[in-house]
C-alpha cells in the first residue's frame, strides 16, 4: 500500500528539523570568526583605497591613510599595556641593601625563614642580600651604598675571579625572579645558598684600592685596634 504524498508544508517542517541538527552546524563560523572576518574585509578594502587616488577629490584616500594609521598607533599601545602596564614595576637599578643596620647572618635567617615557608623569590632575595652583606663585612668590598646586584656580580667578579661565572648566574636568577617575574624555585634558592657558602669559603684576590673597612666599624679606630688588619685598611676576611 502506498503512502500518501507529502506535502508542501509538512516537507517544509521536515527539512527544518534535519537542518535544524547540530551536524550541520560544525562548519558553520561562530560570531567571533564572521565578525573577524568582516573586520578583515573592511581593513583590506581600507588599504585598497588608500593606495588608489580618489576621482572626486574628496580626500578619501588621506581619510583611509588616516584611519590605518590610528589603528596602528591603537595597536602599539595595546601590545605596549599589555607588556609594561602589568609588568614588575620595581627597577634593575634599585639598591640591593637597605639602609637599615643588617649583618650577614641577619639575612642568612631570614633567608631560611622564607625558605621554611616555600617563598622563594623573597628567600633568594634575602641569601643574595646575604652574599653582598658578608663582603663588605669581610671588607673584600666596600660598603657602598646603592650597590645593585649587577654591580655586586661585577664588583665581586673581579675580586673573586674563581666564582665569576657563579655570581653572575646567580644574580641572572636574582634579576629573573625579582624584576622578570618569574616565579622562584628551591632550586634557585639553592643554587643561591651554594655559592654563598663557597664565597665564605674562597680567598678574595686583593683589589687595587686596599682601603676598605668592614661593614659597620666604628670611624676614626685606632691603628692595631683589630687583630688582623692589614697597613692600608680593614681585614681582609
Amino acid at each position: 500500500m502506498l503512502e500518501p504524498p507529502i506535502g508542501r508544508d509538512e516537507a517544509r517542517e521536515a527539512a527544518r528539523r534535519e537542518l535544524d541538527k547540530q551536524i550541520y552546524e560544525r562548519d558553520t563560523p561562530s560570531w567571533l570568526e564572521r565578525t573577524w572576518d568582516r573586520f578583515a574585509d573592511w581593513l583590506r578594502d581600507l588599504f585598497s583605497h588608500a593606495g588608489q587616488p580618489n576621482a572626486h577629490g574628496n580626500g578619501g584616500g588621506w581619510m583611509s591613510i588616516a584611519i590605518i594609521i590610528v589603528i596602528l598607533v591603537a595597536a602599539i599601545a595595546l601590545v605596549v599595556w599589555l607588556m609594561w602596564g602589568r609588568g614588575n614595576l620595581r627597577s634593575r637599578r634599585a639598591p640591593l641593601l637597605e639602609d637599615e643596620p643588617s649583618t650577614a647572618l641577619d639575612h642568612r635567617e631570614a633567608a631560611e625563614r622564607h625558605a621554611a615557608a616555600g617563598e622563594w623569590a623573597e628567600a633568594i632575595r634575602e641569601r643574595l642580600r646575604a652574599i653582598a652583606r658578608d663582603l663588605e663585612e669581610r671588607a673584600v668590598l666596600g660598603p657602598r651604598p646603592g650597590r645593585t646586584a649587577d654591580e655586586l656580580a661585577a664588583e665581586a667578579g673581579a675580586a673573586v675571579p674563581e666564582l665569576a661565572d657563579e655570581l653572575r648566574a646567580g644574580v641572572l636568577i636574582f634579576d629573573d625572579v625579582w624584576y622578570g617575574d618569574r616565579p622562584g624555585t628551591p632550586d634557585g634558592y639553592g643554587r643561591l645558598r651554594a655559592l654563598d657558602e663557597r664565597l665564605q669559603a674562597a680567598r678574595p684576590k686583593p683589589l687595587e684600592s686596599d682601603d676598605l673597612a668592614p661593614a659597620g666599624a666604628a670611624a676614626g679606630a685606632g691603628t692595631g685596634s683589630a687583630a688582623g688588619a692589614d697597613e692600608d685598611g680593614g681585614p681582609r676576611w
